[in-house]
């Protein structure tokens, strides 16, 4: 199983020197990927101009979208920005696409929100991945370029929740990017289950099966991830987020983090994302010793 890192993205305040120190960090040390996702109405950075960014910063790891809201883009050009970052990074991308969970983020965007459906997504990643083929998708004299490096596009992982949206990603997607909010390994597992079922009825080659998770190491572990979760979640009603904190993401030691990713291992995980819940430098290089 892989361990990929997160950007510190959504903590208040990040800079640019800040996701640089992080994402060469990601690339010297033992992960296989640097993460990072897409917020509208909220105070991080863009996800496609720092996926450019990461091109620059980075020479090793794989560069992962968790997720993409594709309805909050123009498919054409969001299929352009893709191929584009896949040419930087030598074909290192891989793209994580869902609908999202914040209608106010479609409003930031001048999205329609009745296009949050995966029939929709579904419909936008056919589109784009004929603009990958070279195929005019639109009246201009030459297609749409560049051409990733990867044939075909980047690989895709939905970020599905649910029977029958999984069914549904099941056509298009590689695997899938999931999320445990509360390291319930049955839950899990019952998810993997689901997908692995998914993809052998739609005839397709063993999925990719990714997971997530908030964590924090050390003295006042749960405090930090209590504190990044109040920051994250403005959206939910307070009552529901006062219950959610004492049980959701990871906060411990280095020795109980290896027993969860352990767990996961022996569900099949071909990858774990962790997010951090600080942008300090000294619980990227804790995990890095526990993984290396």
């Amino acid at each position: 199983m892989k361990i990929g890192m997160t950007l510190p993205l959504m903590e208040p305040g990040v800079n640019g020197a800040v996701l640089e120190r992080w994402a060469r960090a990601v690339d010297r040390g033992p992960f296989s990927s640097l993460c990072f996702g897409e917020r509208m109405a909220f105070g991080n950075p863009e996800l496609l101009t720092l996926l450019g960014a990461c091109t620059a910063w980075t020479t090793r790891v794989r560069l992962v979208t968790t997720v993409i809201v594709a309805q909050l883009h123009d498919p054409v050009m969001l299929a352009k920005a893709l191929a584009t970052a896949d040419m930087l990074c030598g074909g290192r991308l891989t793209v994580g696409l869902g609908v999202g969970g914040r209608l106010e983020d479609y409003t930031a965007a001048g999205a329609d929100p009745a296009t949050r459906t995966h029939r929709d997504l579904a419909a936008r990643v056919a589109l784009m991945k004929r603009v990958w083929a070279g195929e005019k998708v639109v009246d201009t004299l030459l297609p749409v370029g560049p051409a990733p490096r990867q044939p075909g596009g980047p690989e895709l992982l939905v970020g599905a929740q649910g029977p029958k949206a999984i069914r549904q990603a099941a056509a298009w997607a590689d695997g899938i990017a999931g999320f445990s909010f509360n390291l319930d390994m049955a839950e899990t597992a019952r998810s993997f289950a689901a997908v692995r079922s998914a993809w052998a009825e739609a005839g397709r080659p063993a999925p990719r099966l990714t997971t997530a998770f908030w964590f924090a190491l050390g003295e006042g572990a749960r405090a930090q991830v209590e504190r990044h979760l109040r920051h994250y979640f403005n959206w939910i009603d307070p009552a529901a987020l006062a219950a959610m904190l004492p049980v959701t993401g990871f906060a411990g030691s280095e020795a109980e983090l290896k027993q969860v990713l352990r767990q996961l291992a022996d569900l099949g995980t071909d990858e774990v994302q962790l997010i951090p819940t600080s942008d300090d430098l000294a619980q990227l290089e804790r995990v890095a010793a526990l993984v290396g």
